[in-house]
C-alpha cells in the first residue's frame, strides 16, 4: 500500500501485539474468493505499490485470479511495461529512509511474516497523533513510521486508552475510538476493502497455496490406498510365519 506497513518486518507479530496490548481481530479472508482477490489487487496497486514492492510476484501470476493479460496490463500495471515483470517500485531504499525514517519493506511475504489477523487489525487501527512526524499513529504498532495510506477511505479517527479500577481493585483498560472526519467509505465498506487487501497479500505470500493443498489431499488419498494394498501384501507374505 502507498506508504504502507513501513518497518513491520523486524519483530514477530505476537511481540508487536503484546507490546501494544491491542487485541487482534480475526481476518475474514477467503483465499478462493476471486472477486475479493481482484479487489485486493486493485487496492494494492493503487495505494501500496508506489512505495512498497512485491518483488517476488509477477504481474502475469494475477491471471490465477481470473484476469486476462489485457485486463492486467490496462488496469493494474502502473509501474511496469511487460506482464512478465515483477512488482517493483522506483523508490530506492535511500529515498525511503530519507522520507519515512526507514525504507518501506517489500510486501511479498508480509502476510506469512505477520499473519492475516495482524495485518487486518493493523490496517484498521490508525489514528491521528500530532506528536508524530507523519501526524498518524497506530494502536497495534505504536509510533509506526508510516502514515495512514488509506485515510481518505476510512477518514480520520481519534484513539484514547482509559484505565479504570473496579470495586474489587482490578485495573481494566477501555479503548475508545472516535470518528473525526468521514471517509469515502463507511465502516463496513472499509473493513471489506481491508479484508480484500489482506486476502491478496496472503495470496502473494504463496500463490500456489491452494493448488499445493489440493495436491496434498490427493497424495494423502493415494497413500491411503497404497497402504491398504501394502498391508494386504504383508499379510500374504507372512501368513505362514508363526
Amino acid at each position: 500500500m502507498k506508504n504502507l506497513l513501513a518497518a513491520l518486518l523486524w519483530l514477530p507479530a505476537s511481540l508487536l501485539a503484546a507490546g501494544s496490548g491491542y487485541p487482534l481481530d480475526h481476518a475474514p479472508i477467503e483465499p478462493r474468493d476471486l472477486v475479493s482477490l481482484q479487489s485486493g489487487a486493485r487496492t494494492f496497486v493503487n495505494y501500496c505499490l508506489n512505495c512498497h514492492s512485491a518483488q517476488y510476484m509477477r504481474y502475469n501470476r494475477l491471471s490465477d485470479l481470473g484476469l486476462t493479460e489485457p485486463q492486467i496490463r490496462d488496469n493494474l500495471m502502473f509501474a511496469a511495461d511487460k506482464v512478465g515483470e515483477t512488482m517493483k517500485v522506483a523508490m530506492t531504499a535511500k529515498d525511503g529512509k530519507a522520507w519515512f525514517g526507514v525504507p518501506p519493506p517489500d510486501l511479498s511475504v508480509i502476510a506469512r511474516s505477520r499473519g492475516a489477523d495482524w495485518l487486518y487489525t493493523y490496517l484498521r487501527a490508525f489514528y491521528r497523533d500530532d506528536q508524530t512526524a507523519s501526524g498518524w499513529n497506530n494502536a497495534v504498532f505504536p509510533n509506526v513510521a508510516m502514515p495512514h495510506a488509506l485515510w481518505k477511505l476510512q477518514g480520520e479517527r481519534d484513539y484514547e486508552v482509559v484505565a479504570h479500577t473496579d470495586k474489587a481493585g482490578h485495573v481494566g483498560i477501555e479503548r475508545n475510538w472516535k470518528q473525526l472526519t468521514p471517509g469515502t467509505q463507511g465502516a463496513i465498506e472499509y473493513d471489506r476493502t481491508v479484508r480484500d487487501l489482506v486476502n491478496f497479500l496472503v495470496y502473494v505470500g504463496e500463490p500456489a497455496a491452494q493448488s499445493r493443498k489440493a495436491i496434498g489431499i490427493v497424495v494423502l488419498f493415494v497413500l491411503g490406498v497404497l497402504y491398504v494394498f501394502a498391508y494386504a501384501m504383508k499379510k500374504a507374505f507372512w501368513k505362514d510365519v508363526r
